[in-house]
């Protein structure tokens, strides 16, 4: 079964999933600086998710074209997959309009988690339809050890957000006028996030398609 058509609904979904996060920046009524700073939860929430976003549209782009094919099962899981990723603007609008507080934080962090399980899936369907761990793909992904700690770095983070008196200190106490304290905790969770993203099939991204197509 043919791929291109998956690829391009994919990056449509990716599209819309982005326009419809910027769409929940809103103007701010006045033209003063207090006005504009109010929104720093939003706006740092938004460049929060729209990085993820990337992230997740690279690692996909690279693992779509290393597969020579796709089947019925790789599409359903990649639905599943965009189904979590379609549920970002929600959750990052949430957590943005409630200045990063650890209920927000916390299904936030339930989402990129549903995500990063999607992805794995995916990734794995992939593998095995292209001939498993000792196909080109296959090998370039490896055991994917980083992929399994990506989603034990969202475990924890959804637990931080909740437990650790530290973080959750700054979550409960974050003021919309106090941007260098939202700054702080987006870092702090962000750096965590961010790792956890990133890390799925970032191997994938050095198969090379022609390679892969060769083997056929």
């Amino acid at each position: 079964m043919g791929k291109n058509r998956l690829e391009a609904f994919s990056d449509g979904v990716f599209a819309i999933i982005i326009t419809i996060m910027v769409l929940e920046l809103k103007v701010p009524h006045s033209a003063e600086l207090p006005a504009l700073l109010e929104l720093w939860p939003v706006f740092l929430s938004y460049v929060l998710s729209f990085v993820f976003l990337g992230i997740y549209w690279n690692n996909h782009h690279h693992l779509i074209k290393a597969a020579r094919s796709i089947t019925g099962g790789i599409m359903w899981a990649n639905l599943h997959l965009l189904f979590w990723l379609s549920l970002f603007p929600f959750t990052t609008a949430w957590m943005g309009e409630n200045e990063f507080q650890s209920l927000p934080s916390a299904v936030y962090g339930v989402v990129l988690l549903c995500a990063a399980i999607a992805y794995v899936v995916l990734q794995r369907l992939i593998v095995r339809h292209e001939g498993g761990r000792d196909s080109k793909l296959g090998r370039a992904i490896g055991k994917d050890k980083k992929g399994i700690l990506s989603l034990v770095l969202y475990v924890a983070g959804i637990l931080v957000s909740f437990f650790q008196p530290g973080v959750a200190g700054l979550l409960y106490g974050i003021s919309a006028n106090d941007p260098m304290t939202v700054i702080g905790v987006v870092v702090l969770l962000g750096a965590m996030s961010l790792l956890a993203c990133y890390l799925p099939a970032h191997r994938a991204m050095r198969a090379d398609p022609v390679a892969s197509i060769r083997e056929l």
